[in-house]
């Protein structure tokens, strides 16, 4: 396939990731703004108000920046993971194989679906938040890269879970058991400077710790980790991420018997 015909195939693909989450807009859109506006009402408003200030702003201000970032987490890897396996158990993911489609352009497009609908969701909690603070960016470019990446980055996690998944109750494994908890444990609620120094050392392992703490540096222009090494890890999860992905692709892992 020549360029333009790759550019139409990735187009086609991203129009059917796009349609496929927003016909059912009530399910994949909406719950999320409504999850994270209980989080803003419970832990900012009746919680955070018992709280000290962190790092000198007030606990909602602190909080805020890791909720946004967790909304694009979750439905980033929701929708690749429910989308590829979807196209397996309807078996149409052999078509878009046997096709003269690169399958690196089939991998670009399930993540396309992926990191609009974590954008999506990120700007309608982002939306939301502003009625329970005053958000201002300090630093506007490192928030939208970081949102950027996180996107790609938990939209391929999701791609690798819909490959190894043998049954609908499969895609749900990784989510409850790794991906909340390293959500919840990640700074979203908390500076890791509260924490014991063994602790602060073992959080140091968890890499969304990163991406919420470079993503608050961001918008309030705090961070406990370096914002440099944060990045360097973040780029090397979607290389490392990226690369699994397409092999896995390109092998037929999952997918041929």
């Amino acid at each position: 396939m020549n360029a333009k015909q790759q550019f139409i195939a990735l187009k086609t693909i991203m129009i059917k990731e796009f349609l496929r989450f927003i016909r059912i807009w009530v399910q994949t859109i909406l719950p999320p703004a409504i999850t994270t506006t209980l989080y803003f009402i419970i832990f900012g408003n009746l919680i955070g108000s018992q709280i000290d200030d962190m790092d000198g702003f007030s606990y909602m201000e602190y909080i805020v920046p890791g909720l946004i970032l967790m909304a694009i987490i979750t439905n980033s890897y929701a929708n690749v993971v429910s989308s590829f396996y979807g196209s397996k158990f309807q078996h149409n993911i052999e078509e878009m194989i046997i096709s003269p489609v690169p399958n690196y352009i089939i991998l670009l497009g399930f993540i396309s679906g992926g990191v609009t609908r974590g954008i999506m969701v990120g700007g309608i909690v982002t939306l939301v938040s502003m009625f329970f603070t005053d958000l201002h960016f300090e630093h506007i470019f490192v928030t939208l890269i970081v949102v950027f990446l996180t996107a790609v980055l938990f939209s391929l996690a999701g791609f690798i879970n819909g490959v190894y998944a043998n049954s609908f109750d499969d895609i749900s494994i990784v989510p409850t058991f790794i991906l909340t908890p390293l959500t919840y444990l990640g700074g979203v609620f908390y500076t890791i400077k509260l924490l014991p120094d063994f602790w602060q050392s073992v959080s140091l392992i968890n890499p969304i710790l990163y991406m919420v703490n470079t993503f608050r540096y961001g918008i309030i222009g705090v961070s406990d980790i370096d914002v440099t090494t944060a990045f360097i890890i973040i780029i090397g999860f979607v290389v490392a991420l990226f690369y699994w992905s397409l092999t896995l692709l390109n092998k037929g892992i999952g997918i041929r018997t």
